[in-house]
Protein backbone atom coordinates (compact mmCIF):
# COMPACT_ATOMS: atom_id res chain seq x y z
CA UNK A 1 0.00 0.00 0.00
CA UNK A 2 1.19 4.09 -0.40
CA UNK A 3 -0.35 6.83 0.05
CA UNK A 4 -0.09 9.66 -2.19
CA UNK A 5 -1.85 13.52 -2.04
CA UNK A 6 -2.92 15.58 -5.02
CA UNK A 7 -3.20 19.33 -4.77
CA UNK A 8 -4.96 19.40 -8.13
CA UNK A 9 -6.14 17.82 -11.57
CA UNK A 10 -3.07 17.39 -12.84
CA UNK A 11 -1.51 15.95 -9.78
CA UNK A 12 -4.19 13.36 -9.62
CA UNK A 13 -3.71 12.52 -13.15
CA UNK A 14 0.03 12.35 -12.89
CA UNK A 15 -0.60 9.93 -10.00
CA UNK A 16 -2.45 7.60 -12.12
CA UNK A 17 -0.10 8.28 -14.95
CA UNK A 18 2.77 6.80 -12.38
CA UNK A 19 0.32 3.93 -11.25
CA UNK A 20 -0.08 2.98 -14.46
CA UNK A 21 3.52 1.25 -15.00
CA UNK A 22 2.25 -1.52 -12.89
CA UNK A 23 -0.68 -2.86 -14.59
CA UNK A 24 -0.55 -5.44 -17.01
CA UNK A 25 -3.15 -7.18 -19.57
CA UNK A 26 -5.45 -8.83 -17.13
CA UNK A 27 -5.30 -6.05 -14.46
CA UNK A 28 -8.17 -5.17 -12.25
CA UNK A 29 -8.95 -1.38 -10.95
CA UNK A 30 -11.47 -0.58 -8.88
CA UNK A 31 -11.78 3.46 -7.76
CA UNK A 32 -13.40 3.69 -4.56
CA UNK A 33 -14.71 7.59 -3.77
CA UNK A 34 -17.58 10.05 -3.46
CA UNK A 35 -18.85 12.12 -6.33
CA UNK A 36 -16.14 14.06 -7.59
CA UNK A 37 -13.24 12.94 -5.51
CA UNK A 38 -10.86 12.41 -8.63
CA UNK A 39 -11.67 9.06 -9.86
CA UNK A 40 -12.04 9.83 -13.58
CA UNK A 41 -8.74 12.24 -13.43
CA UNK A 42 -7.00 9.22 -11.99
CA UNK A 43 -7.83 6.96 -14.65
CA UNK A 44 -7.24 9.69 -17.00
CA UNK A 45 -4.14 9.40 -16.21
CA UNK A 46 -3.66 5.65 -16.36
CA UNK A 47 -4.81 6.22 -19.64
CA UNK A 48 -2.34 8.93 -20.27
CA UNK A 49 0.47 6.20 -19.29
CA UNK A 50 -0.70 3.60 -21.05
CA UNK A 51 -0.76 6.21 -24.38
CA UNK A 52 -4.78 5.92 -25.12
CA UNK A 53 -4.89 8.39 -27.55
CA UNK A 54 -9.26 8.74 -27.56
CA UNK A 55 -10.72 11.10 -25.40
CA UNK A 56 -11.13 9.87 -21.49
CA UNK A 57 -14.65 10.40 -19.81
CA UNK A 58 -16.79 8.91 -17.31
CA UNK A 59 -19.27 6.39 -19.32
CA UNK A 60 -21.76 7.35 -16.56
CA UNK A 61 -24.47 6.84 -18.88
CA UNK A 62 -23.59 4.36 -20.87
CA UNK A 63 -21.87 1.94 -18.31
CA UNK A 64 -18.29 1.07 -20.12
CA UNK A 65 -16.36 2.61 -22.47
CA UNK A 66 -13.36 1.20 -24.52
CA UNK A 67 -10.36 2.49 -25.37
CA UNK A 68 -7.05 0.81 -27.36
CA UNK A 69 -3.43 1.03 -25.91
CA UNK A 70 -0.60 0.34 -28.62
CA UNK A 71 1.02 -0.81 -24.90
CA UNK A 72 -0.64 -2.70 -23.89
CA UNK A 73 -4.11 -3.54 -26.28
CA UNK A 74 -7.70 -2.81 -24.70
CA UNK A 75 -8.75 -1.25 -21.73
CA UNK A 76 -12.64 -0.91 -20.27
CA UNK A 77 -13.93 1.34 -18.02
CA UNK A 78 -16.65 1.02 -15.80
CA UNK A 79 -18.91 3.49 -14.49
CA UNK A 80 -21.55 2.15 -12.14
CA UNK A 81 -22.86 4.58 -10.07
CA UNK A 82 -26.30 4.04 -12.02
CA UNK A 83 -26.10 0.41 -11.84
CA UNK A 84 -28.53 -0.56 -9.06
CA UNK A 85 -28.22 -4.45 -9.02
CA UNK A 86 -25.65 -7.15 -9.42
CA UNK A 87 -27.05 -8.62 -12.11
CA UNK A 88 -27.48 -5.82 -14.65
CA UNK A 89 -23.62 -6.03 -14.32
CA UNK A 90 -23.58 -9.58 -15.05
CA UNK A 91 -25.94 -8.70 -18.11
CA UNK A 92 -23.75 -6.26 -19.08
CA UNK A 93 -20.86 -8.84 -19.75
CA UNK A 94 -18.70 -8.35 -17.23
CA UNK A 95 -17.06 -11.63 -17.15
CA UNK A 96 -16.21 -11.37 -20.84
CA UNK A 97 -14.59 -7.95 -20.50
CA UNK A 98 -12.66 -9.42 -17.17
CA UNK A 99 -11.73 -12.47 -19.38
CA UNK A 100 -10.83 -10.61 -22.50
CA UNK A 101 -7.49 -9.91 -20.86
CA UNK A 102 -7.52 -5.95 -21.13
CA UNK A 103 -6.87 -3.77 -18.40
CA UNK A 104 -10.63 -3.27 -16.16
CA UNK A 105 -11.07 0.24 -14.81
CA UNK A 106 -13.91 0.40 -12.45
CA UNK A 107 -15.92 3.67 -10.78
CA UNK A 108 -18.22 2.57 -8.00
CA UNK A 109 -16.99 -0.83 -7.45
CA UNK A 110 -18.97 -1.43 -4.08
CA UNK A 111 -22.21 -3.13 -6.01
CA UNK A 112 -19.92 -5.66 -7.51
CA UNK A 113 -16.75 -6.20 -4.88
CA UNK A 114 -17.59 -10.04 -4.65
CA UNK A 115 -17.22 -10.45 -8.31
CA UNK A 116 -14.15 -8.88 -8.81
CA UNK A 117 -10.72 -11.20 -9.27
CA UNK A 118 -8.83 -11.78 -6.63
CA UNK A 119 -5.78 -9.62 -7.57
CA UNK A 120 -7.69 -6.66 -7.99
CA UNK A 121 -5.81 -3.33 -7.25
CA UNK A 122 -7.72 -1.07 -4.85
CA UNK A 123 -7.95 2.75 -5.15
CA UNK A 124 -9.35 4.95 -2.45
CA UNK A 125 -9.37 8.74 -3.07
CA UNK A 126 -10.83 11.40 -0.95
CA UNK A 127 -11.31 14.82 0.23
CA UNK A 128 -8.43 16.16 2.65
CA UNK A 129 -9.99 18.14 5.17
CA UNK A 130 -12.46 19.88 3.04
CA UNK A 131 -10.05 21.49 1.02
CA UNK A 132 -11.26 21.93 -2.69
CA UNK A 133 -8.41 20.37 -4.36
CA UNK A 134 -6.52 18.39 -1.72
CA UNK A 135 -7.01 14.48 -2.00
CA UNK A 136 -5.47 11.70 -0.15
CA UNK A 137 -5.09 8.67 -2.76
CA UNK A 138 -4.72 5.33 -1.20
CA UNK A 139 -3.40 2.72 -3.30
CA UNK A 140 -3.90 -1.15 -2.49
CA UNK A 141 -2.30 -3.54 -4.72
Amino acid sequence: MFVRISQSINQTQAIGNEFSKILLPGSTVALFGELGSGKTQFIKGICLGLGVEEIVNSPTFIIVNEYSSQKIGKIFHFDLFRIKTLQEVIDLGFDDYVSANGIILIEWPELIENILPANVNKIYISHINEHENMRQIKILC
